[in-house]
């Protein structure tokens, strides 16, 4: 017993010494990495409304509807997105991209409805 007392005690004690092994997270913010694939960004200028996105989403996380001619507007289900970037890799005109945004949670689900 007491063998164990003195070894949780050395441990104890040299930890004291040791730098943190976390992070203070949301007062140090971390360096995204440039590959990272958070919220998805949506250019509608280069929208033709191909519908390739909506089609190659494996969540059906994503929407594409036509406003006006040549107008498209995109709304994305953040509650649904996997967050895998098929979207982003199928669209041929680059109507859509990966952001470093990663702090979406929220409390109420339909903030998590977003029109692109």
């Amino acid at each position: 017993m007491s063998k164990k007392l003195g070894k949780m005690l050395a441990e104890t004690i040299s930890s004291l010494f040791k730098k943190p092994a976390t992070s203070s997270y949301p007062f140090e913010k971390r360096e995204i990495h440039k590959h990272y694939n958070g919220k998805v960004a949506y250019i509608k200028e280069k929208c033709v409304g191909c519908n390739m996105c909506v089609r190659n989403c494996p969540a059906k996380a994503i929407f594409i509807t036509k406003i006006a001619d040549k107008q498209f507007e995109a709304t994305l289900h953040l509650d649904r997105c996997i967050f895998c970037s098929q979207c982003v890799i199928s669209c041929k005109f680059g109507a859509l991209k990966n952001t470093n945004e990663f702090e979406l949670a929220t409390g109420d689900k339909s903030k998590l409805v977003v029109k692109l």
